[in-house]
């Protein structure tokens, strides 16, 4: 899948376009197993069954990934939860942002199944993770949700809440680093007031130390169900 990015390392720019021949979805990536056990009991109400380990990763294919504006989706029953995401080039690893966007009806069937029925938007723009990585648990991670035609935040956390890619990465790889054209998303928080679908879903990645962010937004186009 080729996805076209602009990249911000030591104050200075370049675009770039990348074929990501893998996607990594890293599930139950949290620190602390209170936050863990929460999220669980959150699908857990949505009839969605306990992971075998954590974290868990997921091999998706690369062709759900999309920079569009607009997400189709088959039904009412899917949600976006925003995660940073680890982009893996030849000359190093990158952050972005996206949101494993999820069919929760499906889900409760299976979650590596719910896990291909929707397409995974990341932004446009990455920064050098070793630009963030000394200061990384000062990242906040925040979305909103346009649910019955009211913006709400939906999501809000330090990602201190979550392992850090690095961590991710070694457990997943045995390695400190990722084989070039992977892309990992690398964790989510809890919803606030639960897990529930919206016409449009907004997601940002602050850092406070360097007083900048990643923003991304999609609207939610639901495609009937007809039997």
């Amino acid at each position: 899948m080729l996805l076209q990015f602009e990249r911000l390392a030591n104050d200075r720019t370049d675009r770039i376009a990348v074929e990501i021949g893998s996607l990594v979805i890293a599930g139950w990536a949290g620190r602390d197993a209170a936050a863990i056990e929460h999220h669980i009991e959150e699908l857990a109400a949505l009839g969605i069954p306990r992971p075998s380990t954590t974290p868990l990763y997921y091999r998706v294919a690369a062709q759900t990934l999309t920079q569009d504006s607009r997400l189709f989706v088959l039904g009412p029953d899917s949600s976006g939860e925003i995660e940073p995401v680890i982009v893996a080039m030849a000359d190093g690893l990158w952050v972005g942002i996206g949101s494993d966007h999820t069919d929760r009806k499906a889900e409760a069937s299976g979650i590596a199944l719910s896990k291909q029925l929707c397409g995974k938007p990341v932004g446009p723009r990455l920064w050098s993770y070793a630009d963030v990585e000394g200061h990384w648990d000062e990242l906040v991670l925040r979305s909103w949700a346009t649910i019955d035609g009211k913006r709400v935040l939906y999501q809000e956390s330090p990602v201190s809440a979550l392992r850090t890619p690095r961590d991710l990465i070694h457990r997943h790889t045995g390695t400190d680093m990722l084989r070039a054209g992977t892309l990992m998303f690398c964790g989510t928080p809890g919803a606030i007031g639960g897990i529930r679908p919206g016409t449009r879903f907004e997601m940002e990645l602050k850092d406070p130390v360097l007083n900048r962010s990643l923003t991304h937004s999609y609207d939610i186009d639901v495609l009937p169900v007809i039997s």
